[in-house]
């Protein structure tokens, strides 16, 4: 049985930037969760630290999340993040270790 591909996508805005970082991650979301390999796709702010944003995402396997990354509307949105966000993307992969 393949595994889920299960991670969470840690994004800090740069100072001044939270809410046009937060819209654009938004804008993500629909066109995501449409895709035939998206399971979950949520997006969460830390309440401590606002502009600290966290997306949970699960697909079916790795490869529905390499062609995840490859989709018009991530691309677009990876454009902007050396403008928008304080160090891109930090990939959290995670196991599964309990029902």
């Amino acid at each position: 049985m393949e595994k889920t591909f299960v991670s969470i996508a840690v994004i800090k805005a740069k100072s001044g930037k939270a809410n046009i970082l937060k819209k654009e991650l938004l804008k993500l979301i629909a066109p995501t969760r449409k895709e035939e390999g998206c399971l979950e796709y949520i997006l969460y702010e830390d309440d401590e630290l606002p502009g600290n944003f966290y997306m949970r995402e699960i697909f079916v396997n790795k490869e529905a999340f390499e062609a995840h990354i490859q989709t018009v509307h991530f691309l677009n949105f990876a454009s902007q993040l050396d403008n928008l966000s304080d160090g891109g993307v930090n990939l959290i992969k995670l196991s599964q270790v309990s029902d």
